[in-house]
């Protein structure tokens, strides 16, 4: 998993992530007190190259504060997070 870009962002980031083999993907935004603001991702993916993006909304389509957030990739055993700067 990459970096998003861009880091920091207004409006949109792009989260981009590489399978070697078929997995069930998941990826999820969190904020700092680790609560849960958004699933971007909940299904499975062939091997390859693939993007997904964030707009700085939560699940229920509300534009979420300024701040740090996390988003992290769980494909099978294989777990990692990352920080992103949302600036308004």
């Amino acid at each position: 998993m990459w970096q998003n870009y861009p880091n920091p962002f207004n409006s949109t980031t792009t989260i981009k992530f590489e399978l070697k083999a078929a997995s069930f993907i998941r990826i999820d935004v969190f904020n700092q007190l680790g609560q849960l603001i958004d699933v971007l991702e909940n299904r499975r993916f062939d091997a390859g190259v693939y993007t997904t993006a964030w707009d700085g909304r939560n699940s229920s389509g509300q534009e979420v504060a300024s701040g740090v957030y996390f988003y992290r990739l769980d494909a099978g055993n294989f777990t990692q997070s990352r920080p992103m700067l949302l600036l308004k």
